[in-house]
């Protein structure tokens, strides 16, 4: 599913803080449980505009991680670059919270948790400088994304630390999870084209997204 432009409503549309508040955020959630997109509430003048973009009680009280382990940036030269789709494997597992801060980009992601009645769905997001928004990506989601203009730039906070023997990925161009690219992939890196389609690793994958007791 891709979601609405900025400023449109969502099926669990919810606005933090009061009225007196210098500005919370906007939290809409998505069809897949958990996962939201958050926009900004400005508090705009004549110099321009002075906002909150992370809370922890606000995500606190939308059940959401609040922890943020590490942050990262990514650059990319050209249009249609692609990267994806990422994930870590339990006890691993990371929420993201990722933002273009430069450019645009479409932002996809899928619930790999074998639970959940959503599982293997996707939706899709525009996130860009101008818009302003983030998308929130709960933990075993797969993620991945296309730059659609040049000199684009993100910002992911995540919620837990990179661990390579945890990480894994599913080819973005897999055809049973239908995601659709928008542009023509100009830059993509060996590694995310390498990664397998869900039929040649479902099994493993569905037994080790599975929540065991102790492991969120």
């Amino acid at each position: 599913m891709t979601w609405p432009a900025a400023g449109a409503t969502g099926p669990h549309g919810s606005t933090c803080g009061s009225a007196s508040d210098w500005g919370g955020m906007r939290f809409i959630e998505t069809e897949l449980a958990g996962a939201f997109i958050i926009e900004l509430e400005t508090r705009d003048d004549s110099r321009g505009f002075f906002a909150r973009t992370f809370c922890q009680r606000e995500f606190e009280a939308h059940g959401l991680n609040p922890v943020v382990a590490q942050t990262n940036v990514a650059f990319n030269k050209h249009r249609g670059t692609l990267r994806g789709m990422h994930f870590q494997f339990p006890p691993f597992a990371e929420t993201k919270l990722v933002r273009a801060t430069r450019g645009s980009i479409v932002d996809i992601i899928v619930d790999l948790r074998p639970e959940s009645p959503t599982y293997r769905r996707h939706i899709s997001v525009e996130l860009s400088a101008d818009n302003h928004r983030a998308l929130y990506v709960p933990e075993r989601f797969a993620h991945g994304y296309q730059a659609l203009e040049d000199g684009t730039e993100t910002s992911y906070q995540v919620g837990q630390f990179y661990a390579p023997g945890s990480e894994g990925g599913l080819s973005p161009f897999d055809a049973a999870l239908g995601l659709s690219w928008p542009l023509p992939v100009t830059e993509m890196s060996e590694k995310d084209r390498a990664w397998a389609p869900l039929s040649d690793c479902e099994g493993t994958l569905r037994d080790r997204m599975s929540l065991k007791e102790g492991v969120q």
